[in-house]
């Protein structure tokens, strides 16, 4: 299956059958820590013709009229919409999905809302050795990057501790996952969109390497972060011959991951590529975040006298410090602006968490469950899956979504959920857009899916929210038809003709 969002590397997997959890009829009635009303909308209109220059590029792309669902409508929602074409039908919205989630938790949580790793000392510090073991206790944070990891075990040592006695326990059990294959999906294990969720997340669970030509000595020199321990990492390859192209570098480079213990290539690197950075999720990703942190510890100079596993926090102790994430709002813009499924699901886990002590499929499908019905119609509730959005399962009507989009812009979390979405040919997944519109959207791309959803200005000094979801095998032609859409949108032109009430 083809990746989203252009293969940015930003996606996660799907779980069969999560979404049905989803369907129950019996959920409580959320509440939320900000509050908002949902919008009443008016009837619904069906319109029987499109704009002539959406209907032009559908055509181009081979994909029938009966593949795609639009809604296009004033953002406060108190109007008939100028245009709503097959609104009801459910669809696969791929990473547009990540805008239910990330709605749903600034709404619950808060945009100030952050997340604390604690650090646990399992004995006293005596001239800087910890006679005792060490225990991070992961909460789900979504940006536990190497640059915090960093921050958090040199804020170990300034307390005192440069040697650890027994061991360094990792608790990830805030989260409750079924086994992950990351081949599952599509045939791409390596790759850092299929990653799974974890309640101690280090870097993604990825390894970055920067490859640095130095044509003086014939090879690219190889920085690889975090160091990892118990891994091999290749520190140079040889340049490609002089003048060769650089193309598909990653290709002439023919990366070697399959064995844990190595990384490492059999290629060569082409010196015109200059400086590039590429991004890997190593085998055997249950052990990455040990050697991550082992690796770290290292490297900064630490000694450790046992080893790095897992395990839980004894009852009782109390932590030394916790490290904080960023904010709730800014881990949104992340999310939103360049499609990142990992953290998507980061974010969905703690849902649940927050809301019954436990971070699971379940329990987060059922407080987004909870959230949805007790502002929109139940009838309307969306398959959510995994949260994420790469998902076979997932399911929601351009209606559904485009009602949570005006209750969205009428309520106090509006200026954060804007500003997390791409803005037309500046930044994100929509740095390339070439439309000539005003517009604050989501991307979402699979193999049979694209969609674009958000927020269109229009010349009038109006603001409409736009939903488009287009379910083909030729969906991938689909960006000139949604991108038509826009423009329309934004050149407030009016309502399509022939419109008919449903």
């Amino acid at each position: 299956m083809q990746v989203s969002d252009s293969g940015r590397g930003t996606r996660a997997l799907s779980w069969a059958g999560a979404a049905m959890l989803a369907l129950a009829p019996f959920w409580a009635q959320a509440q939320p820590t900000t509050k908002t009303s949902a919008v009443t909308m008016p009837a619904p209109v069906q319109r029987v013709a499109l704009p002539a220059n959406v209907d032009a590029a559908l055509q181009r792309a081979k994909i029938p009229r009966e593949a795609v669902a639009f809604y296009v409508a004033e953002a406060e929602g108190r109007s008939n919409p100028r245009l709503a074409w097959r609104e009801r039908e459910g669809m696969n919205p791929a990473s547009v999905m990540k805008l239910v989630t990330t709605y749903a938790a600034l709404d619950l949580l808060g945009p100030a809302y952050v997340w604390r790793t604690p650090v646990y000392l399992g004995g006293p510090v005596d001239n800087g050795n910890l006679q005792g073991n060490l225990y991070l206790q992961g909460r789900g944070d979504p940006k536990l990057v190497m640059e915090r990891l960093w921050l958090l075990l040199r804020r170990l040592q300034g307390m005192g501790v440069k040697t650890i006695a027994g061991d360094i326990i990792l608790d990830r059990t805030a989260f409750a996952l079924p086994a992950h294959d990351a081949a599952a999906f599509d045939g791409e294990p390596f790759r850092p969109y299929n990653v799974a969720p974890d309640a101690l997340l280090l870097n993604y669970k990825s390894a970055v390497m920067t490859l640095v030509p130095d044509e003086r000595a014939g090879v690219a020199r190889v920085q690889w972060e975090p160091p990892l321990a118990g891994v091999r990492q290749q520190a140079t390859v040889p340049l490609a011959p002089a003048g060769s192209d650089c193309g598909d570098w990653r290709t002439t480079l023919q990366g070697e991951w399959a064995d844990p213990t190595r990384m490492g290539f059999s290629g060569q690197y082409p010196a015109s590529c200059g400086d590039k950075a590429w991004s890997i999720a190593p085998a055997d990703p249950q052990q990455f975040a040990a050697r991550a942190v082992e690796g770290m510890w290292r490297e900064l100079g630490g000694k450790l006298g046992g080893s790095v596993r897992e395990g839980r926090v004894p009852a009782g102790l109390k932590p030394a410090f916790a490290a904080e994430s960023p904010t709730l709002g800014e881990v949104v813009r992340d999310i939103n602006k360049y499609s990142n499924n990992v953290m998507t699901q980061q974010v969905f886990l703690t849902l649940g968490l927050e809301q019954s002590g436990l971070g699971s499929l379940q329990t987060a499908n059922e407080a987004v469950a909870r959230w949805w019905s007790s502002r929109w119609a139940a009838s309307e509730l969306p398959v959510v899956d995994n949260g994420a959005g790469l998902s076979r399962e997932a399911r929601i009507s351009a209606h559904a979504l485009g009602r949570m989009l005006h209750t969205a812009w009428l309520s106090p979390v509006m200026p954060e959920f804007i500003a997390s979405l791409p803005i037309a040919g500046v930044d994100g997944t929509l740095r390339r857009s070439r439309t000539q519109a005003s517009a604050h959207l989501k991307t979402g791309t699979l193999r049979d899916s694209s969609a674009l959803a958000g927020y269109v200005d229009s010349s009038s000094g109006k603001r409409y929210v736009l939903v488009a979801l287009v379910n083909h095998a030729n969906a991938a032609a689909a960006r000139p038809a949604m991108e038509a859409l826009v423009d329309w949108a934004a050149r407030d032109s009016g309502p399509v003709t022939a419109a008919v009430q449903r």
